[in-house]
């Protein structure tokens, strides 16, 4: 039996607690829901987690399966971001309804699709699965870092990540926006691309916040 969707939520929320933020105890409070939420018992019955009062504990058993939520939901984003080329502002919506559907086969599917991203579009870990474990040569990622780009390759500007408000308005001042097509010219010593008519370049540092979609390869 499987949990329901809202009690994978639930999950989700105690693994990023406990396991990104470190927080001991973890209560009702911290997920905003209370004692008596139906969700909780289902969890419980399934012993995905202890029930201590208003404290709430993840069992080995419910840490393997909300490690397996975040995984799921995290693909999800990549997912919806990297292929769909949906917009930020509907990610999050499109991706709860994805990460539901992504079951075991199809996850690591989609994870060698995307050639086993390492973080979603927050720049959050990806938790690895069985297939990036196995993998020995990973494809190449429909969309990836600048930092990772050759030289030769024909890109387009799929989302910037960044939370140095500075270096968003420089990129963006230079023209580097979503859906903005560029050639590459070089990538050492510094990545050096033309956008239109213009020549830009940036350091390695910036070209880590740029991911774009790969168009084409020059041999």
């Amino acid at each position: 039996m499987r949990a329901s969707d809202r009690a994978e939520e639930i999950l989700e929320q105690l693994w990023i607690l406990t396991k990104e933020q470190n927080k001991d105890p973890v209560t009702v409070e911290d997920l905003s829901i209370d004692r008596a939420d139906p969700e909780l018992n289902e969890l419980a019955e399934l012993r995905y987690i202890k029930l201590l009062g208003d404290r709430i504990e993840l069992t080995s058993r419910g840490l393997k399966e909300a490690e397996a939520a975040i995984r799921r939901h995290r693909l999800a984003e990549r997912l919806v971001m990297d292929v769909f080329d949906l917009k930020r502002s509907l990610m999050e919506e499109k991706a709860c309804q994805f990460e539901h559907l992504l079951r075991k086969e199809v996850e690591e599917s989609i994870c060698t699709l995307l050639g086993h991203p390492k973080v979603c579009p927050h720049k959050r870990p990806i938790p690895p699965g069985r297939c990036c474990m196995k993998a020995l040569k990973h494809p190449k990622s429909i969309v990836s870092s600048l930092a990772e780009m050759e030289g030769g390759e024909k890109v387009a500007v799929a989302y910037l990540v960044t939370r140095d408000n500075r270096k968003l308005q420089k990129l963006m001042s230079m023209g580097i926006l979503p859906g903005v097509k560029i050639d590459i010219i070089q990538t050492f010593p510094s990545y050096v691309f033309r956008i239109g008519h213009s020549v830009v370049a940036v350091d390695r540092e910036m070209a880590e916040d740029v991911f774009v979609r790969r168009e084409s390869t020059q041999n």
